[in-house]
């Protein structure tokens, strides 16, 4: 199993999503921005690095917003979603090809990585 974290952003009733590169594994879908923990790496800490490298921003992690696990034909993912806070910095295309800042009601309008499915139901308070 792969420990994934990502970040929950919000801005004035929106929240942050990224659109995946093309040759990446589930290319052009919507995603939470983070990644992988490395080994000997902790969640939050891991949560920072990827923000810095995929956006160029600093966070402060606060709550987990949701856990879960996800299977996928390539992988299986245990993704840790934190509330999270930019300290500095704005949002970078540095990895992804498109970022938007949406608000709950508009999550129908975009074709999310499957993993994502729980966590777009809480956020729409279905």
């Amino acid at each position: 199993m792969t420990e994934v974290v990502a970040a929950l952003i919000w801005e004035n009733g929106r929240f942050l999503i990224c659109k995946r590169p093309p040759h990446k594994a589930r290319g052009l879908l919507w995603e939470f921005v983070g990644g992988k923990v490395e080994p000997g790496e902790e969640k939050k800490d891991a949560l920072i690095r990827e923000c810095e490298e995929e956006l160029g921003i600093e966070v402060s992690p606060g709550d987990i917003y949701m856990e879960l696990t996800h299977v996928y034909p390539d992988l299986t993912v245990h993704l840790t979603l934190y509330q999270c806070t930019i300290r500095s910095g704005t949002p970078l295309m540095r990895e992804h090809v498109d970022l938007k800042w949406i608000h709950p009601q508009q999550i129908p309008d975009f074709d999310f990585c499957p993993a994502d499915e729980a966590i777009l139901k809480k956020l729409r308070g279905k």
